[in-house]
């Protein structure tokens, strides 16, 4: 994250903060009419699904050599399978990594007398649904040094003073790591809220949001803030950077994206580990999401009809209309000049000007689309 956006994370906070107090919820009317309405979400692994996803990026106006770093999906598990990536440029174009967590990137050159510099890169992966058993555990088994690995502070997620604070008065009488996790999910759904007006994802200061008392923000924010305090008191966990593909099976359209055209779609969620389950699916801030965008008025209860089964279910499951791109924080780019990122996943240019806001497609120029190749 660059010191602007850090100030401006920084200043936008504390006058949200300020007018959070200042506010009140608006009345639910919409619960009135849903109430005896019966909704359903509960993802259930078994079916696997084929994306292909295109990514293209037009430089409107180069300056100097234009350096520029696409993501690509660098995440094979149970859940997903990464099945390789096509690419087409006018510049000089290399696979790489961030050389610390395997993010996977395309990194393109263009050169100084370039005038279009264009690139496209098309990325092919299986998804499907995933969710645990809960009343099946398992002797789940992974080397303790790299568990003890996702507990570790990153620049973004300290995990000692107002972070561990907070986690150890949210888990008072969890004894088990299952219960625990459950009441740091909990206490995020209860405390947080979805911020529409946070630039792209947010950026996942969570040290800011609790000193400010503003806990408003995106997924970069709320799953991070999820993350941060499971890494506090010793549970392992892990945001994962990606992308909305397709349409929600269930109907929710905020839990879904639009495959023509994917500006905007970019969605982090969560893991944690859990030793009778292995790493566990985790999604916080959708709760939130729905909570605030999935109709016209902000729904201010978990319990809400709408709302209740999202709830349920992505503590521990969430839809495969999603691909993951990395587990990555704290990114350095290779060959850039530039500030080291909080995370990767949005597309990132350079030009002699400086870094090019990823947030504003329209301005860096760049469109994601994905097509189901199932069949």
């Amino acid at each position: 994250m660059t010191p602007v956006h850090t100030q401006a994370r920084r200043a936008f906070m504390k006058n949200m903060a300020a007018a959070a107090a200042a506010a009140s919820l608006p009345a639910i009317s919409f619960a009135q009419n849903t109430a005896a309405t019966e909704h359903k979400f509960a993802p259930q692994a078994g079916t696997w699904r084929s994306f292909e996803v295109t990514t293209r990026v037009n430089i409107l106006k180069p300056q100097g050599v234009t350096r520029l770093w696409l993501p690509m999906p660098s995440v094979n598990t149970d859940w997903q399978q990464s099945l390789g990536s096509s690419f087409s440029s006018n510049g000089k174009t290399q696979i790489t990594s961030d050389g610390r967590y395997g993010a996977q990137m395309l990194y393109v050159e263009f050169a100084e007398n370039e005038a279009k510099p264009v690139v496209e890169l098309t990325s092919k992966v299986r998804t499907q649904n995933r969710s645990v058993d809960w009343a099946h555990p398992h002797a789940a088994s992974e080397d303790q040094a790299a568990l003890n690995y996702w507990t570790q502070p990153t620049h973004l997620l300290p995990t000692d003073g107002i972070v561990r604070q907070t986690a150890l008065q949210a888990i008072r009488g969890a004894r088990t790591d299952v219960e625990k996790a459950q009441k740091l999910y909990d206490w995020v759904v209860v405390n947080t809220f979805r911020e529409p007006k946070v630039q792209g994802c947010g950026e996942g200061e969570i040290q800011t949001m609790l000193e400010t008392g503003n806990l408003g923000g995106k997924c970069a924010d709320l799953n991070a803030l999820f993350v941060g305090l499971c890494r506090s008191v010793g549970l392992p966990a892990r945001d994962v950077y990606g992308l909305r593909l397709a349409p929600s099976a269930f109907g929710y359209k905020q839990l879904g994206g639009n495959s023509a055209s994917l500006q905007g779609a970019q969605h982090c969620r969560a893991e944690v580990y859990l030793k009778q389950y292995g790493w566990v699916a985790m999604d916080p801030a959708d709760v939130t999401k729905v909570m605030r965008q999935e109709t016209p008025e902000w729904i201010k209860s978990s319990n809400h009809a709408l709302v209740a089964p999202v709830n349920k279910a992505l503590f521990g499951s969430w839809e495969g209309n999603w691909m993951a791109y990395n587990t990555a924080h704290d990114v350095t780019l290779p060959h850039s000049t530039g500030p080291r990122l909080g995370f990767l996943m949005y597309p990132v240019a350079e030009n002699a000007a400086g870094r090019l806001d990823s947030y504003a497609p329209d301005d860096f120029k760049y469109q994601i689309s994905a097509r189901d190749i199932t069949a």
